[in-house]
């Protein structure tokens, strides 16, 4: 039984849509922060306050997590799609607002609040913590550009939806 009224084929789904983004946003930061943080430099775990082999578990489960959150997001893509109602800068917008998302929750929450862990040790973590917040906001703002365009996007499509249907 459906829950809403139905989507009509070929009508902007711009919330969806940046549903969809942000999910795939945070899919490709955890990623990246798995593949080059944990994998390739060493720098650390999710969970670093236990041993390795619990480090690693927690690596692990971080990582699904990120490919769920992916998988997800493009399913929502596909669908979209298919449905002709994808807004391409939302979309965007989304991919941007995840990846600034996540960078900001993991680079404040975790590594400075619950303390999970850092981005590396036996440094001075200031600057590690500077960059990787300053790019985290970047995102971000790119992220809000982009959906205030797909806001003025979406309101001239349905403006001109409104006219067509007024002259029918």
């Amino acid at each position: 039984m459906p829950v809403g009224p139905p989507q009509r084929h070929g009508m902007p789904l711009t919330r969806r849509t940046l549903a969809g983004g942000i999910l795939v946003g945070v899919g490709v930061a955890a990623f990246v922060d798995e593949v080059v943080f944990h994998q390739l430099l060493h720098w650390h775990h999710f969970y670093d306050r236990s041993t390795t082999d619990v480090g690693l578990v927690s690596d692990g489960l971080f990582h699904a997590g990120g490919w769920l959150a992916t998988v997800a997001g493009l399913f929502l893509y596909a669908d979209l799609r298919r449905r002709d109602g994808l807004v391409r800068p939302a979309w965007w917008s989304g991919v941007c607002l995840g990846i600034g998302g996540f960078q900001l929750y993991d680079g404040t929450i975790q590594h400075k609040v619950l303390r999970l862990h850092q981005i590396r040790y036996d440094v001075d973590p200031a600057p590690y913590d500077w960059t990787w917040n300053v790019i985290a906001v970047l995102f971000l703002a790119a992220g809000a550009a982009l959906w205030l365009r797909a806001r003025r996007a979406g309101a001239a499509a349905h403006g001109r939806a409104d006219a067509h249907a007024g002259t029918a």
